[in-house]
């Protein structure tokens, strides 16, 4: 099984300086990976108290039966993972307030690339990283997958994010919030962060402006993109037109209904 190697943020320690009302719902953050999910949970996570706050594992489809009672609605907590759409998982989360976060799949692909090549990732493709492979090659591998190894793009988007585009869940680009993180005393900015904690069921507290600020700092999270070690290739910043016209080959309509083009 893939392993991924986070230090441990001090986030707890930072939550107890404000005053924390007790969540009212069951809240989950369903995320694509690399699209986000610790830099959202880590700003959830200065809105909840630490005793609601389910940080037992990201929660996935191979572990929901470990971790269904972190959805019970007589115990309301903030839970994350990487959940997809399904039968089981729908019944499992019908009580909380789903968030569904995802990012331009465009990036998505430099994003994942990145991380596979990181001294944070350990799984069944490390010899990704033993140099012999081109970056245009490794690239076209985090569109189309690798048989046994590692699923397309279009598969993690499917079940990941534009299932659940068809039930109850709030959408969330990760360009958005990193966009209000980047104007945080703007009006726009508030309007968005109030957005996202009235999905969330949280009351926004006078101080939101300071929690949010708290737990965006990349040095709480691991696998934040300047805190990734290792990666000897050099990526390009954005993907190529070619690379561009695969994604769009191998998952046509994807970025659309996503809300990108």
């Amino acid at each position: 099984m893939p392993q991924i190697f986070v230090q441990p943020d001090t986030l707890d320690a930072e939550n107890t300086r404000f005053a924390q009302s007790p969540l009212r719902h069951p809240v989950f953050l369903n995320s694509v990976q690399k699209s986000g999910s610790h830099l959202l949970r880590n700003i959830l996570r200065m809105f909840v108290p630490v005793s609601q706050q389910y940080a037992a594992d990201f929660i996935q489809w191979g572990n929901l039966p470990q971790h269904r009672h972190a959805f019970d609605p007589t115990h309301p907590r903030l839970s994350w993972g990487h959940l997809f759409f399904a039968d089981a998982s729908v019944v499992e989360t019908a009580h909380t307030r789903r968030i569904v976060l995802y990012r331009d799949p465009y990036s998505w692909v430099i994003a994942r690339a990145r991380f596979l090549l990181s001294d944070q990732f350990s799984g069944n493709v490390e010899h990704l990283k033993s140099g012999e492979i081109e970056v245009d090659e490794l690239l076209t591998m985090m569109i189309f997958g690798l048989p046994s190894k590692l699923p397309p793009l279009n598969a993690i988007y499917e079940l990941n994010a534009v299932a659940w585009l068809g039930a109850r869940a709030h959408p969330l680009k990760v360009e958005d919030l990193v966009g209000a993180l980047g104007a945080l005393d703007t009006p726009e900015a508030e309007t968005f962060f109030a957005g996202l904690l009235g999905a969330c069921g949280i009351d926004m507290p006078a101080d939101w402006r300071e929690r949010v600020r708290i737990g965006s700092d990349p040095a709480q999270s691991g696998t934040a993109r300047d805190n990734l070690t290792g990666v000897a290739m050099e990526l390009p910043k954005e993907l190529s037109a070619r690379h561009k016209a695969l994604v769009d080959y191998h998952a046509p309509g994807l970025r659309a209904v996503l809300g990108y083009s």
